[in-house]
């Protein structure tokens, strides 16, 4: 299968990397040293689920050199997301579907800004990765899941082929037809374990034994979920309930992906978690106190390094 993997980071190269040793034509849209590491040693990935070394990944920076791809999976940061929608035009044909797996539930309606709706499907990726070093993709735990589901009719023939290349590796994905649902479910976790992990710069062990922040946590959920019904995604009351005993299961290790950003000084995604939270909040002319002060905390910090001097 013809698979384009649009940033080749803590997601895009694990997956990517799996579909492309299990024989699938994968290429990457990468850059920077991670791109040059990878040009000259090859996509080495480190897991719990087993170790492999892509040794010569199809890889550029240059998005005009992407190939038609048969599913293109956007796995960039949420800042970037809007300028990709712009750049990846080469790679999308009219039979290709694009699947962001972009944390938060925004992700269709930015890429739709640039690429026909009817190309959009969704997707929800669950897994702790990241950059070790320019090269080299290292994952904590053994959690690596794919959720994908149409959002119109005519994309499920490529989903469901895309389905059997991602078990054909022995990864677990599957199809979601209420994919808005999963996404929210996702969101309403992973929004809360980003933003108290990142505030108290604390890994998820930490976090679920100490009471206050373990309250927070859960505090933020239940904002969340009450979002979600307002915007008509019929989650279950006892999601929230649900998602402690998953905290808890999680290895005491683990860091969410903003946690880690902001340690590595980069950018954050928080607009888009507890920023977006607290401004849909605001939209309804109402107030999520937990998510605002979650947001309020991590602001000095949204731009990076760069962004603080």
């Amino acid at each position: 299968m013809r698979i384009a993997v649009i940033g080749a980071g803590g997601v895009g190269g694990y997956f990517g990397a799996r579909l492309a040793v299990a024989g699938n034509d994968v290429q990457f849209l990468a850059r920077g040293r991670h791109l040059a590491a990878m040009r000259a040693g090859g996509l080495r990935i480190e897991s719990d689920n087993g170790a492999l070394h892509l040794p010569q990944p199809d890889a550029t920076d240059d998005p005009s050199q992407l190939r038609i791809a048969d599913v293109v999976l956007v796995t960039v940061k949420l800042w970037d997301l809007a300028q990709t929608g712009r750049d990846i035009g080469s790679g999308v044909g009219p039979e290709t579907v694009v699947i962001p797996f972009q944390n938060g539930v925004e992700a269709v309606d930015v890429l739709g800004e640039s690429i026909p709706r009817e190309r959009i499907a969704g997707g929800v990726a669950y897994i702790s990765a990241t950059i070790r070093e320019p090269g080299v993709i290292a994952t904590i735990g053994s959690m690596a899941k794919l959720r994908f589901g149409p959002l119109q009719e005519a994309q499920r023939p490529v989903l469901d082929a895309f389905s059997i290349a991602c078990k054909a590796t022995g990864m677990d994905a599957e199809i979601t037809l209420d994919i808005r649902r999963a996404l929210w479910e996702k969101f309403v976790f992973l929004n809360a374990l980003s933003g108290v992990t990142a505030v108290s710069r604390q890994p998820v062990g930490v976090v679920r034994a100490d009471p206050d922040l373990r309250a927070t946590m859960e505090a933020s959920m239940q904002e969340t979920l009450r979002l979600a019904h307002a915007h008509g995604v019929a989650l279950p009351e006892g999601l929230v309930a649900a998602q402690m005993e998953f905290l808890d299961s999680l290895s005491p290790a683990m860091r969410s992906s903003m946690q880690n950003d902001l340690g590595a000084g980069n950018r954050l995604e928080a607009p888009w978690l507890c920023g977006a939270v607290a401004r849909m909040y605001a939209a309804r002319g109402s107030v999520a106190p937990v998510n605002r002060t979650l947001y309020a905390a991590l602001k000095p910090y949204i731009g990076g390094k760069a962004g603080q001097e």
